[in-house]
């Protein structure tokens, strides 16, 4: 009942901000937040918001697999940043974009416009309802079986929350609510780490030291070129991660949009940037503390590094408030990745595939449809059960981002243009090469592909592009 009545509370605390922070409901509010939004609370809203709810629960225990490497790639996550703020920002803005495939069209044609969003809608939605569904089976797991309450009753309730209070503002609201989720999950990561600490009889200093200390806090590896966590691969992953993943994604620019100009989006995007290292090393400490309390407490890890934050905050061995914090933290990631990826991909569909960005009415029934999808697919997800099933198609939202860096590159560095007819073809067919090229190094040179994957596959649809064009 505790856990119920957290959420209910902090639902009515989100619903009251969308309600008190936005007075109309037109498409200009919604779609780019009448570029009104200040820079400052666009920043610390997003750094929440790229937190999803996965990463939550995932990164503490990635320390128990690769030890701190992590920071390797959010090094290189600064850097990416940077090239979003001083290489895209001031297209998007120069353009005055809604969203930011509309660039593509007017550079290359139709074909490599509707390209680049088709692969946005699917993959976010594929990616996002999985994000969403690893989040609602962790909440299902650990809270509300222990209640009786089904799992599609879960995901549904949780994702008509979201639609209720975003139908309205849409990415007006979120700027507002985004900085509220963020304060609730810094707070709620805050006291965990704290009472943790309490329970470990540990002053801040003999944190430090502890963290410090330990064997998992090594963070560069410069000794193995053939490890996915050395650093040069970690690092220019990275950077081509931000490139792609913020800067090439509606979802995550969509806010970045709304500042009232071009300086103080740069500001809010070199912000918010630099803070990622903070927050993924808070994560990373909490993770080494844990480990630490395992096994002064005799308490087996879990074979899922996923599972060790969730293990301890909700099985209510640190008291009620570790429980409550925890709930708070994972809905406040959850909701604020998963109600900004509904609102952008309503935005993609009305502007970019029906190309009727004053239809209030197509937005308002779009908004609907794709709340209504996002439960099928989480509901999918479920009836596959199978988590080979899911890290394919984790693996699969990664190879559709390739595609769209290619196309950027290419809009951005050369003054040629693609036969509109194989843009389509090129960007399905880079993905297939980088599988097979991933294959067959693993198998001749024992060599597996990390993130780097992701510059290879922009890379080959940078090439098919350039064959198959010509000059302007």
């Amino acid at each position: 009942m505790l856990i119920i009545t957290t959420i209910l509370i902090y639902f009515t605390a989100l619903y009251l901000f969308s309600r008190l922070t936005n007075k109309s409901s037109d498409n200009d509010t919604f779609f780019r937040g009448n570029r009104k939004s200040p820079w400052y609370m666009v920043a610390f809203g997003m750094v929440g918001a790229s937190i999803s709810g996965v990463t939550l629960v995932s990164v503490p225990g990635m320390v128990t697999k690769i030890d701190m490497t992590y920071l390797q790639t959010c090094f290189g996550f600064i850097f990416g940043y940077f090239a979003v703020a001083f290489i895209l920002l001031p297209v998007y803005y120069r353009h005055n974009l809604t969203t930011i495939y509309t660039y593509l069209g007017e550079r290359l044609g139709r074909q490599s416009y509707k390209t680049g969003a088709w692969f946005f809608l699917l993959s976010k939605m594929t990616g996002a309802a999985v994000r969403f569904y690893v989040v609602c089976i962790i909440l299902q797991r650990f809270v509300f079986d222990a209640i009786g309450l089904p799992f599609g009753a879960t995901v549904i309730g949780m994702v008509a929350l979201i639609w209720f209070y975003t139908r309205r503002g849409g990415i007006k609201t979120l700027v507002w609510t985004d900085t509220f989720q963020t304060t609730c999950l810094f707070t709620a990561l805050t006291l965990i780490t704290v009472n943790v600490a309490q329970s470990l009889n540990m002053s801040f200093g003999e944190v430090v030291s502890t963290v410090a200390s330990s064997p998992m806090s090594r963070i560069f590896v410069f000794d193995d070129a053939h490890s996915t966590q050395y650093f040069w691969k970690q690092f220019l992953s990275g950077i081509f991660i931000v490139i792609v993943m913020t800067g090439l994604d509606q979802d995550m620019m969509q806010k970045n949009l709304t500042c009232k100009t071009l300086r103080e989006a740069q500001k809010d995007m070199c912000t918010y940037g630099v803070a990622f290292v903070p927050a993924n090393l808070l994560l990373l400490s909490l993770g080494v503390l844990l480990v630490v309390l395992s096994q002064k407490t005799g308490v087996a890890l879990p074979q899922s590094g996923d599972e060790l934050l969730p293990m301890f905050a909700a099985s209510g061995e640190l008291g009620e408030l570790v429980v409550v914090c925890f709930t708070i933290g994972i809905v406040a990631a959850s909701f604020s990745s998963a109600d900004s990826a509904l609102t952008s991909l309503t935005t993609s569909f009305c502007v970019d595939i029906c190309q009727r960005p004053s239809d209030e009415s197509l937005r308002r029934k779009v908004h609907l449809a794709l709340a209504v999808l996002f439960v099928a697919f989480i509901l999918l997800f479920r009836m596959m059960n199978s988590s080979s099933v899911i890290d394919a198609i984790y693996t699969l939202c990664s190879y559709t981002y390739g595609p769209l860096l290619g196309l950027f590159a290419f809009a951005l560095t050369t003054s040629r243009k693609p036969r509109e007819g194989f843009v389509p073809f090129i960007a399905l067919l880079s993905p297939c090469l980088c599988y097979v090229i991933d294959q067959t190094s693993q198998t001749l040179w024992n060599y597996r592909f990390g993130y780097e994957l992701l510059m290879l596959n922009g890379l080959l649809t940078f090439i098919g592009l350039w064959l198959t064009s010509s000059r302007k």
